[in-house]
């Protein structure tokens, strides 16, 4: 039996058990939601088994009440297959008054949201997971905290990391699904092409029971991927597309299939950081291209770890996807969102790690090497040089986040540089 590896997400799910009456679960299919909430589930009511399904359509017509009963939590796996059970769960929790009573996964947003009549607001909290982390597949030490860098207590001397390129690319075409990590290599590769089938296949139009194309959604996927990490209109897919794929395509038929990718958690796009700035400079304000997990890019443009490592421009895309997966997820942990920075003079920082009190961190990622980490480096002290900190807090710390590096260790001049395999929350 596989021995259960231990999520940040579970810190999180029972500290808003603690305080709310039902807790949601939103993610990707494969990442684990059930698994993880059965950890704390008193019970369970299955709905993604079939059988379990069709009783419970019946069943909320005739006794909702029967849904609900059991020990608490209750766990109802995908909920929104019956949309009702929202409105039931709500009424529910104000009836008893208590927290910690349901908690509910889904692995796409409802089609049918007229059914559901409340917001939950003050009622259900709401946790996004992901695929692991390289921190939760225990594929880094952990040895350098990302709360630390917050609290000023940074890293002291030196600490030892790994210096071989090779594992990385695996990784990140592997991806964190919890069941991949378990498997031999070429078992565990192909979980993501596995992912990548079905959501082309089925998941795309069972989403909001639209039928759509597989072949215009592998196309999507692949121009998603060709462009993960940079700042595209829906136009510029569609071009990409007809170079590619020699099929015309437009731009409301890209919005509507990418519409449903997010609806099913595949996309997960990062919004822009606009800080206040003591010059005049604009600021770029739309969203970067990224799927969930970097193995998404790598199933749907059919390529893999050796690829990766003979192509190492595309491999420092690969690897910055991955390294936004794994900042997510820590930031997550702190009461954090992450963002990209660009202005119209063109200077540009990866993730800017921002937290609900203020403190935020500046952090380039690079595969590695004295140059790149030369160019990141001096590239964060430039934003930093023209942030008005009159109007917002100085950054708590300026990082480097590298796929290789022999230390992590802080440079002469402040900057960090930190191997995403020495990295936790």
């Amino acid at each position: 039996m596989k021995k259960y590896k231990k999520r940040i997400v579970d810190e999180l799910l029972l500290h808003k058990l603690e305080g709310f009456g039902a807790v949601l679960i939103e993610g990707p299919k494969w990442c684990g939601k059930t698994t993880t909430a059965r950890q704390q589930a008193g019970s369970v009511l299955d709905l993604g088994n079939s059988k379990t399904l069709e009783d419970s359509l019946l069943m909320i017509s005739i006794d909702t009440q029967r849904l609900l009963d059991g020990s608490v939590p209750k766990l109802i796996d995908e909920w929104q297959t019956i949309p009702r059970l929202w409105d039931a769960v709500r009424n529910e929790v104000d009836n008893r008054a208590e927290p910690g009573q349901f908690i509910l996964t889904g692995s796409s947003v409802p089609p049918d949201v007229d059914a559901i009549h409340h917001s939950g607001t003050g009622r259900f909290a709401r946790l996004k997971m992901r695929p692991m982390s390289l921190f939760e597949s225990e594929e880094s030490d952990g040895s350098v905290r990302l709360s630390d860098l917050f609290n000023g207590k940074g890293i002291p001397s030196p600490l030892d990391a790994s210096d071989q390129l090779k594992p990385i690319a695996f990784q990140c075409c592997r991806g964190g699904w919890p069941y991949a990590t378990f498997l031999k290599e070429n078992a565990a590769l192909d979980q993501a092409y596995e992912y990548f089938n079905s959501v082309c296949e089925s998941d795309v139009s069972r989403i909001d029971k639209t039928k759509r194309s597989p072949e215009r959604t592998r196309q999507i996927m692949r121009s998603y991927a060709r462009n993960q990490g940079m700042q595209i209109p829906f136009s510029t897919i569609c071009s990409d597309i007809k170079a590619n794929d020699k099929l015309s395509i437009s731009d409301d038929t890209v919005a509507d299939y990418v519409e449903a990718l997010r609806k099913l958690f595949v996309i997960e796009d990062m919004p822009a950081w606009n800080p206040n700035l003591r010059s005049k400079t604009a600021i770029r304000t739309s969203d970067t291209r990224y799927f969930v997990d970097p193995s998404i890019a790598a199933a749907a443009l059919g390529i893999g770890p050796d690829d990766l490592m003979n192509d190492l421009k595309a491999f420092g895309m690969f690897f910055e996807s991955m390294a936004v997966r794994d900042l997510r997820i820590y930031a997550s942990k702190l009461g954090g969102n992450v963002y990209h920075y660009r202005d119209s003079n063109g200077l540009e920082c990866d993730t800017v790690i921002h937290l609900r009190n203020g403190k935020y961190g500046l952090v380039e990622i690079k595969l590695g090497g004295t140059e790149k980490i030369e160019e990141g480096a001096k590239n964060i002290q430039k934003l930093a040089s023209i942030i008005d900190t009159t109007k917002m807090q100085a950054p708590s710390f300026l990082m480097v986040l590298t796929a290789v590096s022999k230390y992590a260790y802080r440079r002469q001049d402040g900057v960090f540089v930190v191997p995403i395999s020495s990295l936790r929350d």
